[in-house]
């Protein structure tokens, strides 16, 4: 055998030989630096800062609903039995005990702790009258499908094992009712992370940033809470005889001061206010030495608590990108100002769903793809809808002027693309080309089949609504925009654009003439 023919084996060394420089302490991740954001206590940190601060609460309210109104779909391979594997899969996603939105939810609690766990539950379907849970399933085909994902809650972590190259080999977890140790292998679960640094199964927590400005603005507000109500409630001041106040003091009267020293910190404006103390004179009017006032202050603060507290506020809704959400509050901020912040936030968060996709896609739909016999040819794939839909009036805007220099012929592809992306109703099947969209920039609204004008008639009264249903919408510019295209269409002058979408709308619209009707079997118009 010739040399060029010969297959030439090297032999490679597989063994890793560094590591990532994760830190850790047993089965503990340190890599956090503040002692206060490590382990369970940091855990609990986090907690707190989702439900008790109203910016931080604000921000994942709003996209916890955004995630959930997101739509997700199957993609089926190019295989003979692409389609059939495709079609399991969009089954099980639909027959587990939970829907797919709330796994979603669960999932998006990555956000504010870094990561999060869920185990994989599997079942084989056996119908919906059996009475077993494990394999109750509106199919009763035998298939292996998802029971349930569920979470395995971050405040129950008791550690990560690792193998010896630093591989994530499972989670210890340690949670009620029975509050044992046990371990739940990453091969039967799925691990969602905000960053795979150092491969930390713990990843970064979106909130990690917002940590400074929170710690400083939840003091701050308790601060300015007591400074409130010792501006309205006064400060407490009591007066007690010198006796009180020698280090010889009896026991009694040590005993005493501490009894007094205990009401004066209690003081408080309630309903079940009131003190009790000597009088301030004896029976001869003299000054017994014991006196209880409120000391108050006049005047203004040197510094206006209200600024820096708004001022916190705000870097903690920017380091979770949506500052936008304080847009307006303070009478000032720009349209275009809007879609940049809303456009960077739509972003991020189309990162962090593409990140679960591809770990869903590569972990869990395999495995379920393996259970059911399917080769890897055919595995589908999940992909995740629009998280914002598109503005669509420059779109609108292109294309109307591409209709009017003439580069560009409305047909049924267009309208159909235009309908499913202003979501309007269905193209009719017995509307065709010619009088698809915009009429066939003709200046009669006739079909090639040469329908009459009273079918024409019928094709305006529609158009008509679906302009209607976009009144209904909001849009006032798209509106008009369409009008004038309308009207352009039919050869007619267009009607005066509306100022604004009302209860006249309706009737605004119909000041669109109709074109002229020619006469129809020989009748007199």
């Amino acid at each position: 055998m010739s040399a060029a023919g010969r297959r030439v084996v090297t032999k490679v060394d597989t063994k890793e030989i560094g590591y990532t420089g994760l830190e850790r302490s047993g089965d503990d991740v340190i890599e956090e630096f503040h002692q206060s954001l490590q382990g369970r206590k940091g855990v609990k940190v986090l907690r707190e800062m989702r439900d008790n601060d109203a910016t931080i609460g604000a921000a994942l309210y709003l996209i916890d609903s955004v995630v959930r109104q997101v739509e997700w779909r199957v993609d089926e391979a190019d295989h003979p039995r692409g389609e059939d594997a495709a079609a399991h899969l969009s089954e099980c996603m639909e027959d587990m005990s939970h829907t797919w939105a709330d796994f979603m939810s669960e999932a998006m609690s990555v956000i504010w702790f870094g990561w999060s766990y869920f185990e994989r539950v599997y079942k084989t379907r056996g119908g919906p009258d059996t009475g077993d849970p494990m394999s109750r399933s509106k199919y009763s085909d035998g298939k292996i499908g998802w029971r349930k994902i569920p979470i395995r809650a971050q405040e129950t972590l008791d550690g990560w094992e690792f193998d010896e190259d630093g591989g994530i080999k499972g989670m210890f977890q340690t949670a009620a009712p029975e509050f044992r140790r046990v371990f739940l292998p990453i091969e039967r679960c799925l691990l969602f992370r905000t960053s795979l640094a150092k491969n930390n199964p713990e990843g970064r927590s979106l909130l990690r940033n917002a940590y400074r400005s929170w710690f400083f603005l939840k003091r701050i507000q308790e601060i300015e809470a007591i400074g409130i109500e010792r501006d309205l409630v006064g400060l407490p001041k009591l007066e007690l005889p010198e006796a009180y106040f020698d280090v010889n003091a009896s026991p009694a009267k040590r005993q005493a001061m501490r009894e007094f020293t205990k009401m004066l910190r209690q003081v408080r404006r309630g309903e079940h206010e009131g003190i009790a103390m000597p009088s301030e004179l004896d029976r001869e009017g003299k000054p017994t030495g014991y006196k209880f006032g409120l000391v108050t202050s006049g005047g203004s603060r040197q510094i206006d608590t209200g600024k820096v507290v708004e001022r916190y506020e705000k870097r903690v809704a920017m380091v979770m990108l949506t500052n936008f959400l304080f847009l307006g509050m303070d009478k000032v901020g720009t349209q275009a100002l809007s879609e940049d912040m809303t456009g960077m936030f739509t972003m991020a968060l189309g990162s962090l769903l593409n990140s679960i996709e591809e770990t869903f896609n590569r972990f869990a739909i395999s495995e379920l793809m393996t259970l059911n016999g399917y080769p890897p040819e055919a595995w589908p794939t999940m992909r995740h809808g629009e998280i914002q839909r598109e503005d669509m009036r420059p779109m609108a805007e292109m294309i109307l002027k591409l209709v009017d220099a003439g580069a560009l012929t409305p047909d049924s592809g267009i309208e159909d693309f235009m309908r499913s992306e202003l979501r309007l109703p269905e193209r009719p099947d017995d509307i065709d080309d010619e009088g698809a969209m915009l009429g066939g920039g003709g200046d009669e609204m006739t079909t090639s089949s040469g329908e009459s004008e009273r079918e024409a008639a019928a094709t305006l009264n529609e158009l008509t609504l679906a302009m209607e249903r976009l009144a209904r919408t909001g849009d006032i510019d798209l509106l008009n925009m369409t009008r004038r295209a309308y009207a352009a269409a039919l050869g007619v002058e267009p009607a005066a654009d509306l100022d604004e979408v009302g209860e006249e709308t309706e009737v605004s619209m119909r000041t669109i003439p109709e074109p002229p009707r020619r006469p129809v079997n020989g009748e007199s118009v």
